[in-house]
């Protein structure tokens, strides 16, 4: 199943995809498979693997202590395609989250080759620009993997036009100016970033869905994105859980009970 897909099947269930994220390594390089696949389990339509990186310039605290523990843990780019691997395993589309850095060291062509392997769908990628993507662009044309880059509340309709246009899977609209982590309230700004996103989107015909993510964190949230985005992108909430929990199995329960919530919220909002 393309990521695409995924979306369509959510709309066609009268719901918005409910997408979870969770960093490759954490809690351990068996502990995020098993965390990802609860989340598939109860009710997550796609999964962003993160790919663990040093200078997580986007991420908020809680995403930066899972990373700092998944390289403590000593969780490599290997790690990440064998996590895709694992959870690509159950039927639901894998995306990569990652800073550009680590693919340009390890090799485009080589990263979209090996992720393309592990029956990966594409990349996520928050520091990437169309503009700066030449090699990426290139690379996931040849290898058939979807490209996904961010819109922000600041983004220009022009600026909107060039980013939507270079993407392929979902448009990945930022809900706030800020990093990761989840917050008592969605921004105000988010319903008119994905008005005007998904009017770029339909008077170029391409069909795009828009996810929303960066602080959704409660089913109540989730059913407020769900009434006007396409698909709920939810991390730092899980991996909140997890980091809270006194063991793995008891972080994994509270994993299954957060996405049972979000997944009632999806279909909530609609």
């Amino acid at each position: 199943m393309t990521v695409q897909t995924a979306y369509d099947k959510a709309e066609a269930e009268g719901r918005a995809a409910l997408v979870g994220y969770v960093p490759a390594g954490f809690p351990t390089r068996d502990g995020a498979v098993e965390v990802a696949r609860t989340m598939v389990d109860a009710g997550c339509d796609v999964i962003e693997i993160g790919l663990p990186y040093t200078d997580p310039m986007m991420d908020g605290p809680t995403v930066q202590d899972a990373v700092h523990q998944a390289l403590v843990g000593g969780a490599r780019v290997a790690d990440v395609f064998g996590t895709v691997e694992a959870v690509a395993a159950t039927g639901v589309p894998v995306l990569v989250m990652t800073y550009w850095n680590p693919v340009d060291h390890y090799g485009v062509d080589r990263f979209a080759r090996d992720l393309a392997s592990a029956g990966g769908s594409g990349l996520i990628t928050p520091d990437l620009t169309p503009e700066e993507g030449g090699e990426w662009l290139e690379a996931s044309d040849a290898r058939g993997l979807d490209r996904v880059f961010l819109v922000a509340l600041s983004s220009t309709d022009e600026r909107i036009e060039t980013i939507t246009g270079a993407c392929r899977g979902f448009v990945y609209a930022a809900s706030l100016m800020g990093v990761t982590g989840a917050r008592s309230a969605v921004d105000t700004g988010a319903p008119r970033l994905v008005e005007r996103t998904r009017a770029i989107i339909d008077k170029a015909g391409t069909g795009l869905p828009v996810g929303l993510g960066l602080g959704v964190g409660t089913g109540a949230q989730a059913a407020e994105v769900a009434g006007f985005a396409d698909g709920v992108i939810v991390g730092s909430a899980f991996i909140r859980r997890v980091l809270d929990a006194p063991d793995l199995g008891s972080g994994l329960a509270a994993v299954r009970s957060l996405t049972e919530e979000l997944a009632a919220g999806v279909r909530a909002g609609r």
